[in-house]
């Protein structure tokens, strides 16, 4: 049997100086061990505080109506004997509407002509008297009393004749009222009245129906005590319809959500502020050529009340809240991350007014923020700019 060579130049000679060299390097106390390099900087994704002016809008609730809406009435009592339209359809102005039965108001038509014939003959015997007294008085074959009495007679058959007219008159007009005819054009209702019904003034269908004109379409809401004043102030005048106001400054938003086609302005202020609800009454109006807008209909009305100049506006999702105080991690020139406090204004969709604690064109995080904390670097990617905000709501 062979025996291994023991000394240092044969072993190096028999194994090679590559196998040798290896041996060396993996022999434990032979070398240090390589330290692990640093982590990057973590990723955060970062838009810029933009400077801009921000229209502050407000919303109230409100309800339209015609401009206007007449009410059609039942003027005379009588049984409902026609209808002439179509109920919920356009009506134009002097359309006859519905038909009372006349009967008895020409019954009563023809006994006031009647009336007017008696008082005429009666008046006309009372001239033919006093044409026959006046000369015989002046001769004294008559007393001057026997004038009196006939002038006194002729002056009541007159006043009776004029009576007897103005009665007459009446029932012409009452006649006149069993055909009820359109006040305005516009768009009619369901009748709550049927051919057949007793209609007429003190019974429950003395409302036949209404009709009110769409187009403009008017929208009644109410304003707080507090936006009236601020408003006023602003504008330096009490009065919020007429005069120098613009219009085409108010939008209306339907029940759907979509905003009417077409701007409008607001056209009455009520004299007085509700001392129940502490609200103030107006009325807007729109135009309504499609009218898609009917009276009492669900409408939101919503105006610029005023303008933030040179506001700084950041994403919300920039802000943190902790404990009422809000707060954002703005990263500086050389990518180190900062806590800002800041106080937050009104809201636009969504982006965020800051009143205090920005500067235009720093950069704050808008992801990532749960990676970082103060004082140290990060590696920041500007987010890619998004649509224009919509109108900030008033607070």
């Amino acid at each position: 049997m062979k025996r291994t060579p023991s000394h240092p130049h044969l072993v190096g000679f028999l194994l090679g100086p590559g196998l040798l060299a290896a041996l060396l390097v993996s022999a434990p106390g032979c070398s240090k061990k390589a330290e692990a390099p640093p982590p990057p900087p973590p990723e955060v994704l970062v838009a810029e505080v933009v400077q801009r002016d921000v229209p502050i809008v407000q919303e109230w609730v409100g309800e339209a109506l015609g401009d206007p809406d007449v009410e059609i009435r039942a003027r005379v009592p009588g049984f409902l004997e026609a209808m002439h339209f179509s109920e919920g359809g356009p009506v134009k102005k002097g359309q006859l509407l519905y038909s009372i039965d006349p009967s008895e108001l020409k019954e009563a038509l023809a006994q006031a002509k009647a009336q007017v014939a008696r008082a005429e003959t009666t008046l006309a015997y009372a001239v033919s008297d006093v044409a026959r007294y006046r000369p015989l008085a002046e001769i004294n074959a008559v007393s001057k009393r026997d004038l009196d009495a006939a002038v006194a007679k002729e002056e009541s058959a007159r006043a009776e004749v004029q009576a007897a007219k103005a009665s007459q008159a009446l029932a012409e007009i009452n006649l006149s009222y069993s055909r009820i005819t359109a006040p305005l054009s516009g768009l009619i209702g369901i009748s709550k009245a049927k051919v057949g019904d007793y209609v007429g003034q003190g019974l429950g269908t003395a409302v036949l129906n209404t009709i009110s004109r769409v187009d403009p379409i008017r929208v009644r809401f109410s304003i707080t005590e507090r936006e009236f004043l601020e408003y006023a102030r602003r504008r330096g005048s009490a009065s919020l319809e007429g005069g120098d106001q613009p219009r085409g400054e108010i939008e209306m938003i339907l029940a759907d959500g979509t905003v009417h086609a077409h701007k409008g302005y607001v056209d009455i202020a009520n004299r007085e502020v509700d001392a129940g609800t502490g609200s103030l009454m107006l009325e807007a109006v729109f135009p309504n050529p499609e009218g898609w807008v009917r009276p009492g209909q669900y409408a939101k009305i919503r105006a610029v009340i005023r303008t933030l100049t040179g506001a700084l506006v950041v994403p919300q999702r920039a802000v943190r809240e902790l404990q009422g105080q809000y707060q954002v991690f703005v990263v500086g020139s050389d990518d180190t991350v900062s806590i800002r406090p800041v106080t937050p204004g009104p809201r636009l969709g969504d982006l965020w007014v800051m009143s205090e604690g920005l500067k235009p064109g720093e950069r704050v995080i808008v992801e990532g923020v749960q990676k970082v904390r103060g004082g140290v670097k990060v590696a920041a990617k500007t987010a890619a700019p998004g649509d224009a905000p919509a109108p900030a709501a008033g607070n």
